[in-house]
């Protein structure tokens, strides 16, 4: 006898399942029984996010009979079931963990595998008039088995473990397709999908929104709960109404522009994403998207609009005057990048200049090379002949800007030798009352020293100078700043100024410019204590600078009110020193250090070149004498080898004469009385 055996098991969605196996070999069969309701489509097909599970009620009479193949069932229905439900198939929290084989249902529309554990699509390739095909929560790794479908139109695969969208090369009719709940990191191979409307990735792994091409009838995107940084691309999609952007990392509206030039977008959100909290986010998205209905699923008011309006107004103008202050920033940079070229150049041909004037002391002086009407070397006599690639460079710089002025708060900014040229211009007493710090970038010292009773005049309240690349070179062109009114700080930049290689330069500053009570140097206070550093080293310098120069060069020196303190130290050296009361020496040695200091001054670039010839001179002279010495010792030398081969000859013919001489000692006698008597 047969052996029958039945489980009975309650499912949650009101599956009634009955399987009775039998021991005969021939009729082993799997019965399901399967009773539900009558299957319920609402209208639309999904939501804008398909994330919610549809509901399908049926009453179904399956068998499952195994295959020659174990792990694939063959599932059946009976004549009357499939009568009664002739297009669709429902086997939702089934615990399936394959697709099973489905015979003679060729004309099944709808398949619905619901909340089972496949891992892989198959055996389906058969249903070719398949339309409906959902395998929501499941285990399936990869899309595949479905290039023979091509009638699908709707194909849900939300909440599985897909990594990459492949093998839809056949599904050019599919019109919905989710794959929200997966693991994509990037959208590809869907440019094919021309006609479809509907594609959900939300809480998918992606970065980035780009290769929607050719997705011409796409109509809602969702692409919520990713990690979205920029999007592209969405602008080429044409039939486009609404992006779900919701809970991303998008944090300014640039990543994002391209939705400002999308014509047919209705509806979007951004609400979770950085650029949500921002207080301009909602002006800025209807400012450049003015074809909104919905932002954020809330209807967009026409209070809004105008309010985005107006600050779309004020933003506009606010870009115009960035844009304004960005090109004359630009200018600036390209003036000052042009000054800079033109210096360096410069300093590249004083120093090519004075290799040569090295090399061949005795070449003739050449005419100094020109640029925008002032000579651009040091010193123009020693110039030389200059490299031909940095004259066609010279020339190439004079035909744009080599200069710049610019006031900037109190700070007064020249870059060139030309801006000098702007202490000429009637600068109004309240822009010229504001500077206290003058900045000189890329010009010669000597060529501010000119300037700087202008500066004294123009800008009587500039309390702080700044030098950056001008050449200051020598302690002593120091001296030139004692003829301004008031100096607090200085800051001297290291940068095209070797004098801030000295160690002591600082203590000369504060000893010169004493009668200024500097403040700060380069930044740093001074301090009682340098004062008197400053006093001991250089103080006696002064006084030998004062005492070696005779009256009438010191008085030449001197100003009027310094004249008169140095008449007054010249006549009190004649009182006696007891009558000279503690006030009056007190007054005496103030004044006597002020004068001393003022004999030191800046000797001017005449004077550096009288220096130069007269180096020239010595070095002329020292190379005469040298020469007069080695030929004098040179003859000297020759004299003496001549005598050396004379002298053996020399001494026989002595020590013969001699021998000759006294040979009769008589008459050797009365020669020699006969000399002396002579003599006498």
């Amino acid at each position: 006898m047969a052996r029958i055996q039945s489980l009975r098991y309650k499912v949650n969605c009101g599956l009634h399942l009955v399987i009775q196996t039998s021991s005969i070999p021939d009729k082993n069969k799997v019965e399901f029984k399967l009773n539900r309701e009558t299957p319920s489509f609402p209208g639309r097909l999904l939501q804008h996010d398909l994330e919610r599970n549809y509901s399908s009620r049926q009453g179904d009479h399956i068998n499952l009979v195994t295959s020659s193949m174990p792990s694939f069932p063959i599932l059946q229905r009976s004549s009357e079931e499939k009568v009664l439900y002739s297009d669709r198939l429902t086997l939702e929290r089934q615990k399936l963990t394959v697709c099973p084989i489905i015979d003679g249902e060729e004309h099944l529309r709808l398949l619905n595998f619901q909340h089972n554990f496949i891992t892989r699509i198959q055996n389906i390739s058969n249903l070719q008039r398949l339309i409906f095909l959902d395998l929501y929560d499941n285990q399936i790794e990869e899309i595949s088995g479905l290039s023979t479908l091509k009638s699908l139109r709707v194909l849900l695969l939300g909440k599985n473990r897909i990594r990459k969208i492949s093998n839809l090369e056949n599904l050019k009719n599919l019109d919905v397709l989710d794959l929200h709940g997966n693991q994509i990191t990037k959208i590809e191979n869907v440019n094919h999908l021309c006609d479809l409307r509907v594609l959900n990735l939300a809480r998918n792994l992606l970065s980035h929104v780009d290769n929607l091409n050719g997705l011409d009838s796409l109509t809602e995107l969702n692409l919520r709960h990713n990690q979205i940084t920029f999007v592209r691309d969405v602008d080429n999609l044409p039939c486009l109404q609404r992006l779900f952007l919701s809970f991303n990392n998008i944090s300014s509206f640039d990543s994002v522009s391209c939705l400002a030039d999308s014509t047919s977008l209705s509806d979007i959100t951004f609400d979770g994403n950085p650029i949500a909290q921002e207080s301009w986010y909602k002006h800025t998205v209807l400012q450049n998207m003015m074809q909104l209905r919905q932002l954020d699923m809330k209807r967009i008011t026409e209070e809004e609009r105008r309010v985005a309006s107006v600050v779309a107004k004020k933003e506009e103008e606010k870009k115009r005057e960035s844009h304004k202050q960005s090109l004359l920033k630009e200018k600036k940079r390209l003036t000052i990048n042009n000054v800079a070229r033109k210096w360096d150049l410069q300093q590249r041909v004083a120093n090519l200049a004075l290799t040569q004037d090295r090399k061949d002391s005795e070449s003739p002086p050449q005419e100094p090379c020109q640029m925008d009407g002032g000579s651009i070397s040091e010193f123009p006599e020693e110039t030389g002949s200059l490299d031909p690639g940095l004259s066609s460079a010279l020339q190439g710089l004079s035909v744009t800007e080599t200069h710049l002025v610019e006031i900037e708060g109190d700070t007064l900014s020249l870059y060139g030798s030309g801006a000098l040229e702007c202490l000429d211009r009637n600068w109004s007493i309240q822009t010229a009352g504001m500077v206290t710090t003058v900045s000189f970038t890329f010009i010669e010292f000597d060529e501010i020293v000119q300037v700087l009773p202008k500066l004294k005049m123009k800008f009587p309240n500039s309390l702080h100078l700044k030098f950056k690349e001008t050449n200051l070179v020598m302690l002593q062109q120091f001296n030139a700043l004692a003829q301004l009114r008031r100096v607090d700080q200085l800051t001297i930049d290291p940068q095209g100024n070797p004098v801030v290689n000295f160690t002591l330069w600082k203590y000369y500053v504060l000893f010169r410019l004493s009668h200024f009570s500097m403040q700060k140097i380069n930044g740093t206070e001074v301090t009682q204590n340098d004062m008197i550093m400053a006093e001991r080293l250089f103080g006696i310098l002064a006084h030998v600078a004062s005492s070696e120069l005779p009256q009438y060069r010191m008085i030449s020196i001197l100003g009027d009110a310094r004249k008169k303190q140095y008449r007054y130290l010249l006549e009190s050296k004649g009182k006696k020193p007891g009558i000279v009361s503690e006030e009056t020496s007190d007054s005496k040695r103030l004044m006597g250090e002020n004068t001393n200091r003022a004999t030191l001054n800046y000797t001017t670039r005449e004077f550096y070149h009288e220096k130069l010839e007269e180096i020239k001179d010595k070095k002329k002279f020292c190379k005469m004498y040298v020469e007069d010495l080695v030929k004098e010792a040179t003859a000297i030398n020759m004299k003496n080898e001549a005598l050396q081969k004379l002298w053996p000859q020399m001494f026989i013919e002595l020590v013969r004469d001699a021998v000759i001489e006294i040979r009769s000692k008589d008459s050797y006698m009365k020669l020699c009385l006969q000399q002396i008597t002579d003599q006498k």
